[in-house]
């Protein structure tokens, strides 16, 4: 498949920046033509695909608990944003280097590396801000409709960047699917760059006002580029940590730094103080007048941070073991803190140490008692050691009290399934279901749920489920042939035959599209 390295750079992630722009910038063009472009429900198929695909080639980081912790943070700078009507999708990559883009469709992805080389969550939402900021200010919309004069296909260009990465021999899959993107925005010519020269002071600037308004710390953003540019002179970390990609497609500067501390100085200034008390209920359309999120100012800002950063240091690790070994590293150098100390346990359980993981876990329960990130994984811990009766008391003990929360409702499901029985297959359908309505985009529940159906004995059930797993997972001809399959069943009933029908109806003008493009299964040619 070929790459179309211009369209690609535009499409997928906001455009190169010069050495230095200035820091007030005219406001947006009214009279662009962008809009007509795409329309809201075009981007976000577009991102929806990009995203199947990114799973398809297990480039995406699906984890419950680092999911709801991205997805807060997230959530928390768009209801600041200057358009917090605007829908967004936020992901992470399992990849290490430093990076982060925008997309069609407010999707907007961010590298397991990112995270680990941040120091605060605050610095992480500084660069989640100024993503934000390219598609409230509609740069990605405006990138594309350049690439549409061009006349170049735009799905192809982003789903050609997918299918050239997965060819790559590199030892990170994630690192190549980076490294597709960044080429191709090495290679814009001078004109598409001139366009962009006001996008990244414009981004970084209400990317300041949004994180003062949620209730970050403004100058936060300014730390994260400081971070990023001694980063590449001194060439720290392991290979693929060496040049941070980010600085690739967002060029930090010394300029670029100051004029980002000078905002934050501005907000520092009595600003910040008033967009975290009045600046949501005031400027928020959606919320109701008076209305003080809690929350804000500081008071609970990175509770969970050190969990979440270091659970994904285990999990985007190439091995189990690696990450054991990477935490044997730096308790060598200096006593590992509780953060790192439940990274450790985390990695004990991937490794299927459930012996070491539940010790991990409880001895973080002495001074973190009733933390939901360590129960859930005590009772992992518990079921991996054969401790059945164990895990089930503290599981069904989490879902009384969070009947609906997704982590601690997969855990178990995992679990339940895992068991191969029917009546604990009943289970997880029973503990699944309440999920269900709100489950439309996550290809973990409905794997979990295909898993469960087939162990309950419910096999309609479980075929649309692997069916929705496919789609959602980049396989959209795949999916097709399966739902077309079900759907000839003698067994099924009305409601099921409704079902399959609506989702083949939906599903169809997906496949013709990707068919169009030449985007083909090749499991399926095979």
């Amino acid at each position: 498949m070929r790459l179309f390295p211009a369209t690609l750079a535009l499409a997928l992630a906001v455009a190169i920046a010069p050495a230095s722009a200035p820091a007030q910038q005219r406001l947006p063009d009214i009279g662009s033509s962008a809009a007509t472009v795409l329309g809201p429900a075009q981007q976000r198929e577009y991102g929806q695909m990009l995203l199947a695909q990114l799973r398809h080639y297990d480039y995406v980081l699906d984890d419950p608990l680092v999911d709801a912790w991205l997805r807060g943070l997230g959530n928390r700078l768009a209801a600041a944003s200057d358009q917090p009507e605007q829908s967004f999708t936020f992901f992470m990559l399992k990849d290490r280097s430093i990076n982060a883009f925008a997309t069609l469709g407010g999707y907007i992805g961010a590298n397991a590396g990112l995270v680990l080389a941040a120091e605060s969550e605050d610095e992480v939402a500084g660069v989640i801000a100024h993503e934000i900021a390219h598609v409230t200010q509609a740069h990605v919309l405006r990138g594309v409709e350049r690439a549409q004069r061009d006349s170049v296909p735009i799905l192809l260009a982003m789903l050609g960047a997918v299918a050239a990465a997965s060819q790559s021999d590199s030892r990170s899959s994630g690192n190549a699917a980076m490294a597709a993107i960044v080429g191709a925005q090495g290679l814009m010519i001078q004109r598409q760059i001139d366009y962009t020269r006001s996008n990244e002071s414009e981004a970084d600037r209400l990317g300041m006002r949004t994180l003062a308004r949620s209730g970050y710390d403004a100058g936060a953003m300014a730390q994260m580029f400081e971070r990023m540019q001694a980063m590449s002179r001194t060439n720290q970390g392991g290979e693929r940590e060496r040049m941070p990609d980010y600085m690739s497609t967002h060029p930090v500067t010394t300029t670029r730094i100051g004029e980002t501390r000078q905002l934050a100085q501005q907000y520092g200034n009595g600003q910040r103080n008033a967009f975290a008390t009045a600046g949501l209920a005031g400027n928020n359309p959606l919320l109701p007048p008076g209305l003080r999120p809690g929350g804000l100012g500081g008071s609970t800002a990175g509770a969970q941070f050190g969990w979440a950063r270091e659970r994904l240091r285990a999990l985007s690790a190439d091995t189990p073991t690696q990450a054991i070994t990477e935490y044997g590293h730096f308790a060598r150098v200096a006593p590992l803190d509780d953060a790192q100390r439940y990274g450790l346990a985390v990695a004990q359980l991937e490794a299927g140490n459930g012996g070491e993981a539940a010790r991990g876990f409880e001895a973080l329960l002495e001074t973190h008692p009733g933390d939901t990130w360590l129960l859930l994984g005590l009772a992992q811990a518990q079921a991996r050691q054969g401790r059945h009766a164990a895990a089930d008391a503290s599981f069904e003990d989490l879902i009384r009290r969070m009947p609906r929360n997704r982590a601690v409702v997969l855990g178990y499901a995992e679990t339940l399934v895992e068991r191969r029985d029917a009546e604990a297959g009943r289970r997880a359908q029973d503990i699944l279901r309440p999920l269900m309505a709100g489950a439309g985009q996550d290809p973990v529940f409905h794997r979990s749920f295909a898993r469960a159906s087939e162990i309950a004995g419910d096999p309609v059930r479980a075929g649309e489920a692997w069916a929705e797993t496919a789609f959602l997972s980049g396989r959209a001809e795949q999916a097709l042939m399966q739902l077309n399959t079900l759907r000839r069943r003698d067994d099924i009933d009305y409601y099921a035959r409704a079902r399959i029908d609506a989702r083949i109806a939906a599903i169809t003008p997906t496949v013709l599209e990707l068919r169009r493009q030449g985007i083909r299964d090749p499991d399926l040619r095979k």
